[in-house]
């Protein structure tokens, strides 16, 4: 389900027609089932390494891994342990490489899933990429944003507010550290090899640097891993499983 913004005459329209829009796909996929536990188990390595097996709902959790370190993996390993409980996840994908293959091997219920890609990229959202993000958050249990280059911080606060007022997961994405505001939990995927079996790319497992701060969180920062498939290359091209 991927539901582009709306344009006019090849461009994107105003943030009232971007609202109303959002505002629609956030009334359709509103989220159900569990919403009522306040951690979400996250399964696998990974999910050992996080406080409580899991994210807490109404948290951030900021990603960055280089394209091809297997940054999108672990978000999306996030996002499937939400669709796994009934709940509707959202990804902003600015640059139109996320793959439905790399989100279905995460574990992604594709069925409660929606990929908002906006006309002409990241250039053509510029300054409404806060306005996307938050009429997201109001519809589905966790929201994987993918960064635009530059991001004000008090753009990123009023989004952490938001999670934490709808009970939602924002998981903000990047190359780097580019998240200016606070973060329950920071995810690094420094990347590794790709092992060749007779010439072949085959499984890896995708090393993840975790750290937390809060009561009962982390205290500095651990090491897990999911296993991943799949070819290096741009972001959307590595799978990832739990593992």
């Amino acid at each position: 389900m991927v539901p582009d913004l709306p344009t006019g005459a090849g461009q994107p329209r105003r943030d009232a027609a971007a609202r109303a829009a959002l505002a629609e796909i956030a009334r359709r996929v509103r989220p159900v089932g569990a919403a009522h536990e306040r951690v979400v188990e996250v399964p696998g390595s990974l999910g050992a390494r996080l406080p409580q097996r899991g994210v807490r709902r109404g948290s951030v959790v900021a990603v960055t891994g280089a394209p091809g370190a297997g940054a999108t993996s672990v978000a999306l390993t996030l996002a499937g342990a939400v669709t796994a409980r009934g709940e509707w996840a959202a990804a902003l994908d600015l640059g139109g490489t996320l793959g439905a293959l790399a989100a279905a091997e995460a574990g992604v219920a594709l069925e409660r899933f929606v990929v908002v890609r906006p006309p002409g990229g990241a250039r053509a959202l510029a300054d409404r990429w806060a306005t996307v993000v938050a009429a997201l958050l109001d519809g589905v249990g966790l929201v994987i944003a993918e960064l635009p280059r530059s991001l004000r911080t008090a753009d990123a606060r009023r989004l952490a507010a938001r999670a934490r007022e709808r009970a939602a997961i924002l998981v903000p994405l990047a190359p780097t550290d580019a998240w200016p505001a606070e973060a329950a939990l920071r995810l690094h995927a420094p990347g590794g090899p790709w092992p060749l079996v007779d010439g072949l790319l085959t499984e890896r497992t995708v090393p993840v640097v975790v750290d937390g701060h809060g009561a009962g969180a982390i205290t500095g920062a651990r090491a897990g891993a999911i296993t991943g498939a799949g070819a290096p290359g741009g972001r959307g091209t590595g799978h990832a499983r739990a593992g």
